[in-house]
């Protein structure tokens, strides 16, 4: 949250300058992680990973619009939302584990790890012997996981540096 290549920055200054905030689809959604998770995360993968582990954060998930309409209440403003449509290379939601990985992931609570792929490249026998058990499995995205609603987006929101400065807290 509120690094780079998030919405949020770019939302607090149209805030600050009185302008509409710009949403492409108030459908899309993204996962929450601030500085802090990231962190925790990182530690917890070097205290409890192996060579080639990923580990995946169960992160919780927002729309745009929910968003959008918690940094609205968190500024006290009385800013409009203007939908401006999907851009290029845009996505609805965004995967973190597909479902081949879900399929050997290990569910730790707050993370799944993911160990690294050790098969060998004799890529016949795969060809001949599929693994069925894959197809029960679904990716884990943020249209599928935990969705925050405004109220507990803003309490997500009130950890931001950002944005406590802002509000002198």
């Amino acid at each position: 949250m509120a690094s780079r290549g998030s919405v949020i920055p770019l939302w607090i200054d149209q805030i600050k300058n009185k302008q509409d905030i710009t949403i492409t689809d108030p459908n899309m959604t993204r996962f929450m992680m601030t500085l802090d998770d990231a962190v925790d995360l990182v530690i917890y993968a070097f205290k409890n990973g192996v060579n080639g582990d990923l580990f995946v954060q169960k992160s919780p998930a927002a729309t745009l619009d929910v968003l959008a309409k918690a940094l609205i209440d968190v500024y006290k403003v009385k800013s409009k939302i203007r939908i401006i449509g999907t851009r290029h290379g845009e996505k609805l939601y965004e995967s973190l584990v597909t479902r081949e990985e879900m399929a050997k992931a290990t569910d730790l609570k707050n993370y799944y790890r993911i160990p690294c792929d050790g098969r060998d490249l004799n890529y016949d026998k795969y060809f001949i012997e599929g693994e069925e058990r894959i197809s029960a499995f679904e990716d884990y995205h943020s249209h599928n996981t935990r969705r925050l609603d405004k109220d507990e987006m803003i309490q997500l929101l009130l950890k931001l540096p950002m944005i406590r400065d802002d509000l002198g807290l």
